[in-house]
């Protein structure tokens, strides 16, 4: 590679790093003015991969370098020292493009919170205006929902009679049906609706960045690596880049918008010396601008996969492990776009609390009609369910920061899963929760019988020694550069960088707090809201 940096060619109002689920919707909003001219510099390659339209195809873009950064964790303590893959989009439309496709908002009393903290303008009743506005929901618009939107939402195209019994289950055990889990409050039993269009994935390159591409105004860069950020005097001018093996310049006269993610924003702030002292002095990195929080914070949902054997019911186990059951499953997608190959990771949840005494849930379950010892690993060869539930409001926080001033080299990811005492009896109570539910009436014809953690996993310490060997990351990470006003914030209420002038991030790392429930339809409200931010002035 040379080291001369030759300077792009244009001028920019905008730059954006990231064209991942906040990326495109920025780049939409901010170049619907033909006045403003908006440069978006995209890691990844475009989305043409067939396995990332396929909805079932996510088994086959996690752990794949053509649309994955394949990042790890270092080893959790809490999870007995295992270290987890932690899948990130690397492709347009970002993990959009490879996630679980749920279309969930989260719970009012989040954003009241964040409200609360002091982020004004962030409370249920300031965001919902800007989660309605990208919304097209198939049942139309009401005071709730959008229609005509970009975000389709759809319902999901295929059944599977073993979740409605296990629908029934949960009714016995209190959790009663909703027709809706995005109202400001989620409680209760349902099927998800995803971000789908005809039985396809519908990620934000589909909704947010084609509708634009053609745009005179919108130049979009695919396999460009942001190094960092050029500073001056305080101010953002501009974004260091490599392209095809040559490093590249590029300046904006209005703003630089960092929608590179949880894990990517931390890591590019720290790359162009705005972060802790510590993490940049000790790799000879200059410190532009002192910022306690930057790469702080992080938070996730940790999910436990509970497996039951099942009899008298269909599951994906027996279909995929049969070629004929393969066959139907591609001729049934082929000739109508729905099926096994339509649906999603999960297709039918839940959220209640561990703790009758709460005033919200705490617990989200995602329950699978299938079932494997871990991710990626085959479907077991008999009939089961897999009953996955997770801590909404875990209490333990990690961090990510930079070990290297190579620009390939991942951050190091310290999740600390499992850490505050809290979410270890959190942990306890759901799997408990969990084999309740299947002891149900209506699950008897069903003879369910306990996989893992297994029947024999009975007492307090044995099920959070058994926790920590089948727990895994559920792909929520957050909170890195967090909004606020106190010491560690990273943001200000209007996203933009305490300290540094012209500089914001607009992704899932500002939020404060990780929100009760999935987070890529949240990251577009965040996204819609500094657009307008942005344009407004």
């Amino acid at each position: 590679m040379t080291t001369d940096t030759a300077v792009l060619e244009g001028d920019y109002d905008y730059i954006i790093v990231g064209a991942g689920t906040a990326g495109c919707v920025l780049a939409n909003r901010l170049s619907a003015n033909p006045k403003i001219r908006v440069l978006l510099l995209e890691a990844g390659r475009r989305d043409n991969y067939h396995w990332v339209h396929i909805p079932v195809g996510y088994l086959y873009c996690m752990g794949n370098p053509r649309t994955d950064w394949m990042m790890k964790t270092a080893a959790e303590p809490g999870l007995n020292g295992r270290s987890l893959p932690y899948p990130r989009g690397k492709v347009l439309g970002g993990c959009s493009s490879i996630n679980g496709m749920i279309y969930m908002r989260g719970q009012a009393a989040d954003y009241d919170g964040w409200r609360q903290m002091g982020n004004q303008g962030w409370g249920w009743d300031d965001i919902l205006p800007y989660f309605i506005k990208s919304e097209d929901h198939y049942k139309g618009a009401t005071p709730l929902h959008g229609a005509g939107g970009e975000w389709k939402v759809t319902k999901q195209r295929l059944k599977w009679g073993i979740l409605e019994s296990f629908q029934k289950a949960a009714s016995e055990f209190g959790i009663h049906p909703t027709d809706d889990f995005n109202g400001g409050t989620n409680e209760g039993s349902g099927f998800f609706e995803v971000n789908q269009r005809k039985g396809a994935r519908w990620n934000t390159t589909k909704a947010f960045l084609r509708p634009a591409k053609n745009r005179p105004n919108l130049r979009v860069i695919t396999e460009a690596h942001t190094d960092r950020i050029v500073l001056q005097d305080g101010r953002a001018e501009g974004v260091e880049f490599r392209k095809s093996g040559q490093r590249m310049r590029a300046s904006a006269r209005r703003e630089i918008l960092l929608a590179a993610g949880a894990i990517n924003s931390p890591k590019l702030l720290e790359r162009s010396g705005i972060g802790r002292p510590d993490v940049l002095s000790e790799l000879g990195l200059q410190v532009v601008h002192e910022s306690q929080g930057v790469g702080e914070n992080l938070q996730d949902h940790l999910q436990i996969r509970t497996v039951f054997k099942i009899s008298n019911a269909k599951t994906l186990n027996q279909k995929a492990n049969s070629l004929l059951g393969k066959a139907a499953m591609a001729l049934q997608y082929g000739l109508r776009q729905s099926g096994p190959l339509s649906m999603a990771p999960s297709q039918f949840g839940m959220f209640t609390k561990s703790d009758p005494s709460l005033e919200t849930p705490d617990l989200e379950y995602h329950v699978q009609p299938l079932s494997t010892d871990k991710l990626g690993d085959p479907l077991h060869p008999y009939p089961a369910i897999t009953v996955s539930v997770c801590n909404l409001r875990p209490e333990s926080v990690g961090s990510c920061h930079i070990v290297s001033r190579d620009g390939d080299a991942q951050p190091e990811i310290k999740l600390n899963y499992l850490s505050a005492e809290r979410d270890k009896l959190v942990a306890v109570k759901s799997v408990q929760q969990a084999r309740e539910i299947m002891g149900a009436k209506a699950l008897k014809p069903h003879t369910p019988q306990e996989v893992l953690p297994g029947p024999q996993v009975a007492s307090h310490e044995d099920l959070l020694k058994a926790v920590g060997n089948i727990a895994t990351t559920i792909f929520h990470p957050v909170g890195t550069c967090k909004m606020g006003q106190d010491p560690q914030a990273v943001v200000n209420d209007r996203l933009q960088v305490h300290g540094i002038r012209n500089l914001r991030v607009v992704d899932a790392s500002i939020m404060p707090k990780i929100v009760s429930g999935n987070t890529a339809s949240p990251v577009v409200m965040i996204a819609e809201k500094a657009a307008d931010m942005i344009l407004s002035g």
